[in-house]
């Protein structure tokens, strides 16, 4: 399981453990986060400590909580997923729990640094991403940090009833350069 810690002008990232357990489940369930992922079904703690057994303690999944050094709380996750580490690729995902701490800057220190953990300690040669194409704010924040869309996809997925696009957005280890 990740030891590492990795810190940034506003944030630290620390490795997620079993105690984070109440903070992930009240973030994860609330309105402003869940409306903008993939899967609606509520978390529970059981499902929760089943994620870190199975994902993060298998190394599938490297798993941070965000600490705002601004703030001195913690504030949300972000992790790379699925890590494939014949093809060397992951999928990215984060979210800021705590709403008062949205649209500081958070997120983006955040995407920066998880995709340089990702190039150079995990040697990712690919990470990539699916964003709800209506969420414009997460779209902007991923293009600014670098990410490129590489698929349009119509009516992915079903939320609530609803047909909904999604985004594929990637970004390629600069050090590696690109190989079409």
């Amino acid at each position: 399981m990740n030891q590492e810690i990795i810190t940034g002008r506003h944030v630290t990232l620390r490795p997620i453990t079993d105690q984070d357990t109440e903070n992930i489940v009240r973030w994860r369930n609330s309105d402003h986060v869940r409306r903008n992922f993939i899967y609606q079904t509520l978390f529970t703690p059981e499902s929760h400590r089943e994620w870190l057994r199975d994902k993060v303690g298998t190394g599938l999944v490297e798993q941070f909580i965000i600490h705002s050094t601004d703030a001195d709380m913690d504030v949300g996750s972000v992790y790379l997923r699925d890590i494939d580490r014949t093809h060397r690729r992951a999928e990215f995902g984060i979210f800021i729990g705590e709403e008062s701490q949205m649209s500081k800057g958070i997120g983006s220190e955040c995407i920066r640094l998880i995709v340089g953990y990702g190039f150079a300690t995990l040697r990712l040669h690919k990470i990539f991403l699916r964003v709800l194409a209506d969420n414009e704010i997460a779209r902007k924040s991923y293009e600014k940090a670098g990410f490129m869309q590489e698929a349009y996809l119509k009516d992915e997925v079903c939320i609530r009833g609803c047909y909904k696009d999604l985004i594929l957005m990637r970004i390629l280890n600069p050090q590696e350069g690109y190989h079409g």
